[in-house]
């Protein structure tokens, strides 16, 4: 039996044949019925573009003004990073951490990841410590939380019109942008990697002008993959 084509399932451990999916093709678990593999739907130059952009606005929003607040003839600014400063010299440590993870260091770990990666497939090469960037990127990606934090400013912002005038600034519409583009992003899913750094392997090893057969099997859109055993 060919062990190289083969996908076990996250849930229920069963193993299947793993075939290359087309579009927007989605395989499940025939025992679970768990997600165990898409197909990419679009070419990596778009998903390269779109996380390039995201990290440059990631920047702008960082390095911007988010509100200025002007009452009384006093007109005070404030950043992220500057509310995160804030809250630590308030002794509220614990809040200022966890608004730094979910709001900087774990999306921008995914965005630099994942672009380190990309980035590399797409010149024809499997980067260094390629599986354990695949991997702390699906496990930070749940705990980017930008978009909670952009619903938080504004619900903040709708509240303090009546105390003052509010003056949305550069990183509040630089945010609103990161938000639509982290929603194209996570739309990617990085285990087609895989896929595409085992072709990379297999062209690498095989010989020059060489002639490889392939018995890979096509999957309907949205259909199982059976369950495939060793031969007695």
């Amino acid at each position: 039996m060919n062990h190289d084509n083969l996908i076990a399932c996250h849930e229920c451990d069963a193993l299947f044949r793993k075939p290359r999916l087309r579009g927007k093709s989605c395989a499940y678990c025939r025992r679970c019925g768990a997600v165990l593999y898409r197909g990419m739907a679009r070419p990596l130059d778009g998903i390269c573009a779109l996380t390039l952009a995201s990290l440059f606005t990631f920047v702008i929003a960082l390095g911007s003004p988010l509100l200025e607040l002007e009452t009384g003839g006093i007109t005070s600014r404030t950043s992220l990073l500057g509310a995160l400063v804030t809250l630590w010299n308030q002794d509220m440590q614990l809040v200022a951490a966890m608004v730094f993870c979910s709001t900087v260091l774990f999306p921008l770990t995914e965005l630099a990841a994942l672009l380190y990666v990309l980035v590399a497939v797409r010149q024809g090469y499997v980067p260094p410590a390629f599986n354990r960037i695949l991997r702390a990127i699906r496990f930070v990606r749940p705990w980017g939380m930008i978009e909670v934090f952009m619903l938080g400013v504004l619900v903040t912002i709708v509240k303090m019109v009546s105390l003052a005038h509010v003056v949305p600034g550069v990183a509040l519409f630089a945010f609103g942008a990161l938000t639509l583009f982290l929603v194209l992003v996570v739309m990617f899913d990085p285990r087609t990697l895989w896929d595409l750094a085992d072709e990379i392997h297999t062209r690498r090893a095989a010989p020059p002008g060489g002639i490889r057969s392939s018995s890979r099997q096509t999957v309907a859109p949205r259909g199982p993959w059976h369950n495939q055993r060793p031969a007695q």
